[in-house]
């Protein structure tokens, strides 16, 4: 089992930070500082714009929709390069991209999270994540840059908050990698350590409005059978996950095996 709280990088003003070195694969372990995912980068501030600059971070890939992006573009440091891979660009109204109406109407966003129906619209997303052809399409040129041989420095991506799509793109790299499906699990489900503190603001907020933080809780953190059901997405539609990377996303093995090389 690999040391997640050893891989969380806190910077106050990128919140769910963190390295996916260290997890064990079948070809060894993912190198350290290569590959990073985080919450939004919106509210990046100069001291921590400096963490980026020692990370050697020169891109970063933005896996929220057009609307998210525009309306709060990263603040990111010179010599950054921004790259955004619209994932829910065929379902721009996905339960995923709607942080923003929780902010503006608790109440009304609450009301369609009741009686388990979050966890039901989250679960239908993450089938979203592996099925739909802009999901398809923004992860395999995620892939391909990665490995893109004139890509220099360390990468991040990163959505909204941090833990749906791009918990999605984590679990992808990891998997391919060949790592242990329980440690796909940790790396994934830290999100609930990491990102709830930073998000009590809007918790309170809520509140203040009568919404009970337990009915956004299954919003605002993730569960496992979030990401089981983009697995199962996976097993039903391609058979496992190297299908799923060579049918889905196209990629050749030579593609799958210099991430392999790139990472491990």
């Amino acid at each position: 089992m690999n040391d997640t709280h050893d891989r969380t990088i806190p910077l106050a003003s990128a919140p769910n930070l963190r390295d996916l070195g260290g997890i064990p694969t079948e070809n060894g372990i993912v190198k350290r500082g290569l590959l990073y995912r985080s919450a939004t980068l919106s509210s990046l501030t100069d001291i921590d714009q400096h963490w980026f600059a020692t990370a050697d971070v020169r891109t970063v890939y933005d896996l929220r929709t057009a609307d998210e992006a525009a309306a709060s573009p990263d603040n990111l440091p010179a010599g950054t390069m921004g790259r955004n891979l619209d994932v829910l660009a065929d379902s721009p109204t996905s339960v995923a991209a709607g942080l923003a109406e929780l902010a503006a109407d608790p109440g009304a966003f609450a009301s369609t999270l009741a009686n388990g129906r979050g966890e039901e619209l989250f679960e239908e997303t993450y089938r979203d994540l592996v099925r739909m052809p802009s999901a398809l399409s923004a992860y395999r040129s995620f892939f391909l840059s990665l490995i893109d041989g004139d890509r220099q420095g360390a990468a991040l991506f990163h959505c909204t908050t941090g833990k749906d799509r791009t918990g999605w793109a984590a679990a992808s790299v990891l998997s391919l990698l060949g790592a242990d499906i329980d440690d796909v699990y940790d790396d994934y489900l830290q999100t609930n350590t990491d990102l709830l503190p930073a998000l009590e603001p809007l918790l309170q907020q809520a509140e203040a409005h009568g919404v009970e933080r337990e009915v956004l809780l299954p919003v605002l953190g993730v569960r496992e059978s979030y990401l089981a059901a983009a697995f199962a997405e996976v097993d039903e539609r391609f058979g496992g996950m190297r299908t799923y990377a060579a049918e889905g996303l196209g990629l050749t093995d030579e593609e799958i095996h210099a991430l392999s090389v790139l990472l491990t």
